[in-house]
């Protein structure tokens, strides 16, 4: 069976011309133009792909996104839209989306970002992290239930700060690089002009290391990041000045 792909999209003549794009390929795709409606297909229906506009009509693209993250939806989303502001791009990464194209693009461009996409999920369905408790030190990471604590204290994460903290953790004491990590938490290939790793490890610092005498997420120069427990070789002087 062809694989399916939803397009959420307000501008009716973009939309049908990513319709017809994708039908001339071979996919099965069906477009709606607002946000309630979409919101109702997307929950409704099995789609291996969403294409998703951010200014929609009824419920923005944000909000719907965030809806489908929090019912446990895991379909691929790749946001389009004309908005191209960091805090926008970090927002939508920050609430699960996979991938971001900024209005006009090239179509040839959009399509082998679909189908890299495809090909990346089909592959991760097949590795699906362990559901057992992580420990390192005094961090304990709870994947069924999503829980996180260090110590006493219980850790507020977004879905993709746990998401990176789950991955570091699964790998704790090696160092995972930017190209790993990108692939396999957010599930798209390496984009050398995004800081957006970075920018998450800043929000995980704030929450798991800030106050403490040990810090855990540590950096690799030129490489990636690691997270250490107590255990491990300590830190170089470069690396806890930039914890």
């Amino acid at each position: 069976m062809p694989e399916r792909i939803l397009i959420i999209e307000d501008d009716t003549d973009i939309a049908r011309l990513v319709q017809q794009l994708f039908e001339s390929n071979a996919y099965e795709a069906v477009a709606v133009h607002d946000g309630e409606i979409g919101l109702k297909v997307a929950l409704e229906e099995t789609w291996d792909l969403i294409l998703l506009d951010l200014s929609l009509p009824e419920i923005s693209g944000i909000e719907l996104l965030k809806i489908l993250r929090d019912r446990g939806k895991k379909v691929p989303v790749i946001i389009v839209t004309a908005v191209d502001r960091t805090e926008s791009v970090v927002e939508s990464f920050e609430i699960g989306a996979n991938d971001y194209v900024t209005k006009p693009f090239n179509t040839s461009e959009l399509l082998a970002r679909v189908r890299n996409m495809l090909n990346i999920f089909s592959h991760i369905q097949d590795r699906q992290p362990s559901k057992h408790p992580i420990t390192v030190g005094d961090l304990h990471i709870d994947p069924e239930s999503r829980k996180v604590t260090r110590g006493e204290d219980q850790m507020e994460l977004t879905p993709k700060e746990f998401d990176l903290l789950c991955y570091l953790a699964s790998h704790k004491n090696k160092v995972c690089s930017r190209e790993n990590i990108l692939n396999d938490v957010w599930g798209y290939d390496f984009m050398a002009d995004t800081n957006v790793i970075d920018v998450f490890i800043r929000y995980l610092r704030q929450k798991i290391d800030k106050g403490r005498k040990h810090k855990m997420i540590q950096t690799v120069r030129g490489i990636g990041y690691s997270l250490r427990d107590p255990e491990s070789t300590e830190m170089n002087e470069e690396e806890q000045e930039e914890n």
